[in-house]
Formats: C-alpha cells, structure tokens, sequence
C-alpha cells in the first residue's frame, strides 16, 4: 500500500510517500509544493498547489491519502486560507479517485510520537527514527507530511487488528 501524508498550507504544502509491504514501510519520496506571493493572487495559488498535487498523484500513484485537518488558532486569516488550500487538495484526491482520512494535529502528533502535545522537534526526530532517515525531512512541512502518512498506517494497521 502506498500512502501520501499531506500536510496542507498556502506557501507550502508539504508531502509525503511511504510504501508499507508486509508491515514494512519504505519512504518512496517527500518534499514540498511551494508558491509565493510573487506567484500571483490567491487563486493562482491554489492553482499551483493543485496542479503539484495532480503531478504527484500521477507521478507516484498513491492508494490512498491522509491530509492533516484544519487547526483553528487566533490567526483567521490563515486559517481561511489553509481552509482553501484544504478544499483544493481535497478535490484533486478526490478526482483522482483517491480515498482520503483526516486526521488533527494532535492524533498525528500522540501516533508519531507517544504524545499529543509533543512538539515540532519531537515529531520530526521520532519521523526520523520511524523511517530510518540519516537526517530530520527538510523542509519541516516534508516532515510533517510523512508524520501524516505515519499516522495513517498506524491507524489503518489498527483497524485490521480488529477486523
């Protein structure tokens, strides 16, 4: 099963890819899709986000996908815009076929780490671990997007236990 972790924002979205093979996982690619001010007006950001994400999904070829959902902080501002850039990354996973889990930061943070308020640093070093990685996922977002992708199989293996 091949999993894509999205970690959803408007500057930068950050991805990840891992292969899990008879309970094995294998970090097949991660990265970040990135825009910029200068790229243009919000729409053509999130024009960019979604034609990063269709280059991904037909490049990699995904099973399935899980998206970090929406935290809701004191800045509405950027919440409206991560909102939107959420929105887009939904609907090409979903023209794509592709189905889709949420999960919120903290689920991803207690699955990656042990617990739910760890911080930045603790996840990324215990996505390091998890992966076998020589070094910490740059940027943080690519990091974030393989906690995502983490978090999604660790769910999902608990799921068959129960079966």
């Amino acid at each position: 099963m091949r999993i894509l972790g999205i970690d959803p924002g408007t500057a930068t979205v950050g991805y990840g890819l891992i292969d899990e093979k008879d309970g094995q996982l294998a970090v097949v690619a991660y990265g970040a899709i990135s825009t910029k001010p200068k790229d243009g007006d919000t729409a053509r950001r999130l024009q960019i986000v979604y034609e990063g994400l269709n280059d991904l999904i037909a490049t990699f070829k995904p099973d399935v996908a899980a998206v970090e959902e929406l935290f809701f902080g004191r800045n509405t501002t950027t919440a409206i815009k991560v909102g939107q850039a959420r929105g887009v990354i939904l609907l090409a996973l979903a023209n794509a076929g592709i189905a889709v889990a949420e999960y919120s930061p903290p689920k991803i943070k207690e699955s990656v780490s042990g617990y739910g308020n760890a911080s930045k640093q603790q996840v990324q070093f215990m996505v390091q671990s998890i992966l076998d990685l020589e070094e910490v996922p740059k940027p943080d977002d690519a990091a974030d997007g393989l906690a995502v992708a983490l978090t999604h199989y660790q769910y999902y293996r608990h799921e068959l236990l129960y079966e």
